[in-house]
């Protein structure tokens, strides 16, 4: 158990039936009445992000969240498969599960999977994967305004914007938290 005053970032709890993450957290002291702790907390199954406040005395059961690399096969309608790297075995999760957390994963890459309690509810991409360009628009000379970029369509059909001098072909390293381009790859 965990109490409310007790909540650092990346903190897991288990509240209603469902698995938060702690993404930010303030202890509050008014002058008047009691202290509170603002949170701004993040369900891992659907992917919402809440704002809540909770008094430091209120206890939550601490989330165990297992994570196991799996490797991304392939993509059957709206089913992904994954397969254990150790035992082979496979699963299947829907489109819903995942939320699109598959966006910049191309085939045969490693994810790491999470359950809770031996039930899967998400995957979590590298934090950096690296991209082939597989269409853009030229860059025009002339058009160079501080930190212009264009929309470039990535090997997995994502899309990201780039600098004008990124051409269809070139390796992109992509940060997949926040779906930012961050450098060309070697």
């Amino acid at each position: 158990m965990v109490s409310a005053g007790d909540f650092r970032n990346g903190l897991t709890i288990e509240m209603d039936n469902n698995i938060y993450v702690i993404i930010e957290f303030q202890h509050v002291k008014p002058g008047k009445g009691a202290a509170f702790v603002r949170t701004k907390i993040k369900n891992l199954k659907t992917g919402a992000v809440i704002e809540k406040s909770f008094r430091p005395t209120e206890k939550f059961e601490n989330a165990i969240i297992s994570r196991k690399d799996m490797q991304y096969l392939y993509a059957d309608g709206d089913i992904f498969h994954f397969m254990d790297v150790e035992s082979y075995e496979q699963i299947g999760l829907s489109e819903d599960q995942l939320d699109g957390a598959l966006k910049f994963v191309k085939e045969n890459e490693i994810v790491k999977v999470l359950s809770h309690a031996g039930k899967v509810f998400g995957v979590e991409p590298p934090i950096i994967v690296e991209l082939l360009v597989t269409h853009t628009e030229p860059g025009v000379a002339g058009n160079t305004a501080q930190g212009a970029t264009k929309p470039a369509t990535v090997e997995t059909g994502a899309t990201v914007y780039v600098p004008l001098f990124v051409n269809i072909g070139d390796k992109l390293k992509i940060d997949t938290r926040t779906g930012e381009y961050i450098s060309r790859a070697n």
